[in-house]
């Protein structure tokens, strides 16, 4: 199977309760934080999936409180078009070879992010955001929960 693992159908794949790790790296700063959490795929109605994130994220010594919803809607052939939760679009996702870059503009600022599969219960993140607001890279790990 080489370093990925295809998935065949990414809201089958990501159904269910994750555990998060997750490091930030101010790159022009120097500055490093870290989000541990869980994530939760569940289903809606629509045939989607509702992504619930909490946790706590510490920031130069001082942890607070965090969360983010996002919405996983059914894409073609087994991927996904994933959205903020007011509904504006994110990113397109397809696990299909195990691995998939994704891009969002935001402002001047550009996200681009790697998945990639490595088994059952792992899979991971590096999104790296460049532009004249920000210089930062974010590395996620999600590991099946139960």
């Amino acid at each position: 199977m080489g370093e990925f693992w295809p998935v065949p159908d990414a809201l089958a794949y990501l159904a269910g309760r994750w555990r998060v790790t997750r490091s930030v790296r101010d790159l022009a700063s120097g500055m490093e934080g870290e989000f541990t959490g869980t994530t939760v795929f569940e289903a809606e109605e629509s045939g989607g999936l509702l992504h619930f994130e909490s946790g706590t994220f510490v920031w130069q010594g001082i942890a607070r409180p965090a969360q983010r919803t996002l919405r996983f809607l059914p894409g073609p052939g087994g991927t996904a078009d994933v959205r903020f939760a007011d509904g504006r679009p994110f990113h397109d996702l397809d696990l299909r070879s195990g691995r998939h870059v994704a891009r969002h503009p935001c402002a001047a600022d550009l996200y681009r992010g790697e998945f990639t599969v490595l088994d059952a219960g792992r899979w991971r993140t590096v999104w790296r955001v460049r532009g004249p607001a920000k210089d930062l890279v974010l590395r996620t790990g999600y590991a099946r929960a139960g």
